[in-house]
């Protein structure tokens, strides 16, 4: 076969002459590269991956001197480095590391290794520069993949936060946009006092803290991978702050049943506040829905032909995509009492609402102001905990009420689950358990 050479009774070696284009990078118009086998038949079958990626190596040595600063040059500059075996070790941390190290990067380059991976193997290529300020942007691009199904809504809300612990982390280093590979063990520190002074004046909570560490701590993780890094610092690993042990945990507080039926339920008690409002209000008492999960809803996730009137809430495609909060969040939900009447008098969604999050500062606004809330801490959110009361009422199982609700069962069960979901049948007899008379105004 062309290529192959055997040198007397040794092994078989592979012979390629280097293309044009690649003779300035490689340093020589041949390669040759031992095929570690005496076997003329195996040395055959492996030619054809050695050729590829003689030339794959050969392009990433041509990026490497072509564009030296693209981070695609520092991942090629890692994959020379991995296939012989070893690890990608920038320079600086090549005069640190012990002499062995060293030694066994120059046996590569004294066995005859390309000219153009020296600079690879002796960790000449640099970390792409990334300010503080441009994290964000890069991951969310990495990581759009994962952000496919959110709409504009909903990226906003995943960007925000990450916004907000970016900007935390460079005011407690002194407002300094630094590199993201000089985030350290010392910044890290003065980003977990920055919040330790606020937790312990009571201004936030640990929670609040933790949330900023947790979304540092992934950010770093996905930008390292987006370049390639093997063994990426981790400066955020194990930092948080503790929380008071004697805290009570925070709950939305539930809208009890008398004061739906007696202040929302009575005649004119809403007269005023847009319908639309209104009837997400009166569906969420009835389905223990989300109120996202409801206002985002598209036209064809009403369904109101079936013999089961009901909403099916799921993964959104196209003008209308969202994401739902997880797997166990995508199911059928019956509609009984007001949430049906309400449904039929919106049969095409809230489009008001509708990839936005202006509904519930809405109606909650308006509630307050017409003393239609039990106190200063209950908001509509309270209604979906109330459904989950009233179905505990009613003695109905803690996975049954989960599933109704949206939640996962295996992880209530804290088991493997076995067996089908809840029919729409089995779930509309059990919404008919708890459901609300409805007033005569409101059918």
């Amino acid at each position: 076969m062309s290529g192959l050479i055997k040198r007397g009774k040794g092994t078989f070696h592979f012979r390629m002459r280097v293309p044009k284009e690649y003779v300035g990078i490689a340093g020589k118009t041949e390669i040759h590269r031992t095929l570690k086998t005496d076997s003329a038949r195996q040395a055959a079958e492996l030619v054809p991956a050695m050729r590829k990626g003689i030339l794959d190596e050969l392009e990433a040595l041509k990026l490497l001197q072509d564009q030296p600063n693209n981070p695609d040059a520092y991942r090629a500059a890692q994959d020379i480095v991995k296939k012989r075996g070893l690890n990608y070790l920038p320079s600086e941390s090549l005069l640190l590391a012990p002499l062995e190290e060293t030694l066994v990067r120059f046996e590569k380059l004294a066995e005859g290794d390309d000219i153009g991976a020296a600079r690879a193997l002796l960790g000449g290529v640099e970390e792409p520069g990334l300010r503080l300020s441009e994290l964000v942007a890069t991951v969310e691009e990495f990581c759009a993949h994962n952000n496919k199904h959110k709409n504009d809504d909903q990226l906003r809300k995943w960007r925000n936060p990450r916004k907000k612990a970016v900007r935390n982390l460079m005011k407690s280093i002194g407002n300094k946009d630094i590199l993201v590979s000089e985030i350290d063990a010392a910044a890290v520190q003065k980003h977990k006092m920055f919040w330790q002074n606020k937790v312990s004046s009571g201004k936030t909570k640990p929670d609040t803290a933790n949330k900023d560490f947790i979304l540092m701590r992934s950010m770093l993780s996905a930008y390292y991978e987006s370049i390639g890094m093997t063994e990426p610092p981790k400066p955020y690993q194990g930092i948080g702050i503790k929380k008071d042990r004697y805290e009570k945990p925070n709950r939305k507080l539930e809208i009890p049943v008398n004061w739906m039926t007696e202040k929302w339920f009575a005649p004119g008690a809403l007269d005023g506040i847009n319908d639309e409002a209104i009837d997400i209000l009166l569906i969420s008492i009835e389905t223990g829905c989300r109120q996202s999960e409801i206002s985002n809803l598209p036209p064809h996730a009403i369904v109101l032909d079936h013999p089961i009137p009901h909403l099916h809430i799921k993964v959104e495609e196209g003008d209308m995509c969202r994401e739902v909060k997880n797997t166990a969040s995508q199911r059928m939900v019956p509609l009984v009492g007001v949430a049906l009447a309400a449904a039929k008098r919106h049969p095409e969604g809230f489009p008001k609402y509708r990839g936005n999050s202006n509904y519930s500062n809405t109606i909650n606004k308006v509630l307050r102001e017409r003393d239609l809330l039990p106190s200063e801490k209950h908001t509509v959110g309270g209604t979906r905990h109330s459904f989950e009361s009233r179905l505990k009422k009613v003695q109905l199982p803690n996975d049954d009420r989960g599933e109704l609700m949206g939640h996962s069962v295996k992880a209530i069960r804290d088991r493997e689950l076995y067996g089908d979901d809840m029919t729409l049948e089995d779930k509309l007899a059990l919404h008919k358990l708890i459901v609300l008379p409805v007033p005569k105004h409101l059918e």
